[in-house]
């Protein structure tokens, strides 16, 4: 058999020859909590914190107030929870909470279930499987033949990773719905002590889903459905044990750690990715109008808002999702887009930046234009 002779192609040869994508656009998003909410002195009382020092955390991180699913009382003090308890109360809220933010993000996107086509869920508060995506279909009688995709312990980066994937789907697919949902049940991770390291995590995260429903192939954006115009990354391989989720012995269940320095190493390494994602697109930091940044924490935020050059307006959301909820890990930066969603000081020709950032360590971003 005579074999036919194949040039070599180069990435430039195959990249040439294809047509440009239509970018993805953002239809809609939507949020949820769970009903329990409490204010930071509700849980020092609940847990009966006399310490000082750990009093001292959950009054200055600048949170008021978040939603949490904390054990029944038995006998005057909070029940402990079994890691199994844990788990199901992982599947229980979060299937809950990530209905109800699946459900607010198509109505605002003004579609329905069954125009579902493709869903990705993020998630780093329990391991399940299958997976959130199999277990939503499965409840809400989504189509078979959609298609599905977990994101699992990638931590409160990882709703621009889910991002950066359900776009990819979306330009492949011009026409077709794919949604993403960051479900994170924080609650179910805390571990209870005396510990500064456990206080620390317990004075931050908070329970909550949020979603987003994207779209590609509708010849443009609009004012309220920007494009996903570029991704971009950045990998701090030394940092990789400053967030970390490891097994604690003594209690026996699984539990979440934060180093010291990680709001100094994350500021530090923010600029990094930034330039890249703005450099691609000929811009400087001050041609972006809006910037949607994690609530990582206080110390977090102002870290990357002094390494970026950013006001505190330009972090008003963040700040504000932080105040009301806390950290929600992988979704706080959608709770932060539907406030400036909300707020409607979006105009046409607005550009904005979507910045994650958590274990690895890791920086996620995007770039939007409306």
């Amino acid at each position: 058999m005579k074999r036919h002779q194949v040039k070599n192609l180069t990435y430039d040869d195959v990249t040439a020859s294809r047509g440009p994508r239509q970018k993805s656009l953002i239809l809609g998003v939507g949020t949820a909590v769970p009903a329990s909410s409490y204010s930071q002195a509700d849980i020092l009382e609940a847990f009966d914190v006399q310490d000082r020092r750990i009093r001292s955390v959950f009054v200055n991180g600048g949170i008021d107030r978040r939603n949490l699913c904390l054990p029944s009382v038995e006998d005057g003090s909070l029940r402990t929870e079994t890691q199994a308890e844990l788990i199901s109360k992982h599947v229980t809220v979060g299937l809950d909470i990530g209905t109800r933010a699946l459900a607010s993000c198509l109505k605002q996107a003004g579609a329905e279930l069954d125009d579902v086509r493709y869903i990705c869920c993020v998630s780093s508060t329990g391991f399940i499987v299958p997976g959130f995506s199999a277990l939503l279909i499965k409840e809400l009688g989504l189509s078979t033949n959609c298609s599905r995709l977990d994101v699992v312990g990638m931590g409160c980066n990882a709703g621009l990773n889910g991002l950066g994937a359900t776009a990819g789907w979306s330009e492949l697919h011009p026409g077709e719905l794919a949604v993403m949902i960051c479900i994170e049940v924080c609650s179910a991770l805390y571990v209870f002590d005396d510990e500064m390291s456990s206080a620390v995590v317990n004075s931050l995260f908070g329970d909550g889903a949020a979603a987003v429903a994207l779209i590609s192939g509708r010849g443009g954006s609009s004012l309220n459905a920007p494009s996903l115009m570029n991704f971009a990354s950045h990998i701090i391989p030394e940092a990789s044990d400053a967030m970390r989720i490891d097994w604690h012995e003594g209690h026996g269940k699984f539990s979440f750690a934060l180093e010291q320095d990680v709001p100094y190493v994350v500021g530090a390494h923010a600029i990094n990715p930034i330039t890249r994602l703005l450099e691609a697109a000929h811009l400087l930091p001050s041609d972006i109008d809006h910037w949607i940044i994690h609530s990582g924490g206080r110390k977090v935020i102002d870290s990357v808002r002094v390494n970026l050059g950013l006001t505190r307006s330009d972090v008003r959301h963040t700040l504000g999702v932080l105040r009301d909820h806390g950290n929600l890990s992988s979704g706080s930066f959608l709770f932060s887009y539907e406030r400036l969603n909300l707020e409607g000081s979006v105009s046409p020709g607005d550009t904005g930046v979507m910045m994650t950032m958590g274990p690895g360590s890791t920086i996620e971003t995007a770039l939007l234009q409306w």
